[in-house]
């Protein structure tokens, strides 16, 4: 099977996704102004997790994409997968991208965010 990157409209939408679920769980632990962190932090945990041995978040398993090691293809491990996070929540490594799709945070992390269904016409 031949792996193909997904598209720049189905990450966004997968991270959207993903974003939205932290900040509401988290709103339910605490006030986000008191605990402006406690969002972020749940996202690292959620991405160290299921990156890291699913290689999918539910974002990504909406919007039918995978995020793989570039040497394996499969998940990227929990230590690169936080890393992978950490470099995304700064922005400025996601928005930097080469002619693969790759951004910087995922060349840091060995990634490659694939799509695991055909792309609709």
């Amino acid at each position: 099977m031949e792996l193909i990157a997904a598209s720049l409209s189905r990450r966004f939408g997968a991270l959207l996704v993903d974003w939205l679920l932290c900040l509401l769980i988290s709103r339910a632990f605490a006030d986000p102004v008191e605990a402006p962190w406690l969002a972020p932090g749940l996202l690292l945990v959620v991405y160290g997790l299921f990156l890291g041995f699913f290689a999918q978040t539910l974002g990504m398993r909406l919007f039918s994409i995978r995020c793989v090691s570039m040497a394996t293809g499969g998940p990227i491990g929990v230590p690169r997968a936080i890393m992978r996070g950490a470099l995304l929540l700064l922005a400025v490594p996601a928005l930097i991208m080469d002619k693969d799709g790759r951004g910087w945070h995922d060349k840091a992390a060995g990634s490659w965010v694939v799509t695991t269904a055909p792309a609709a016409s």
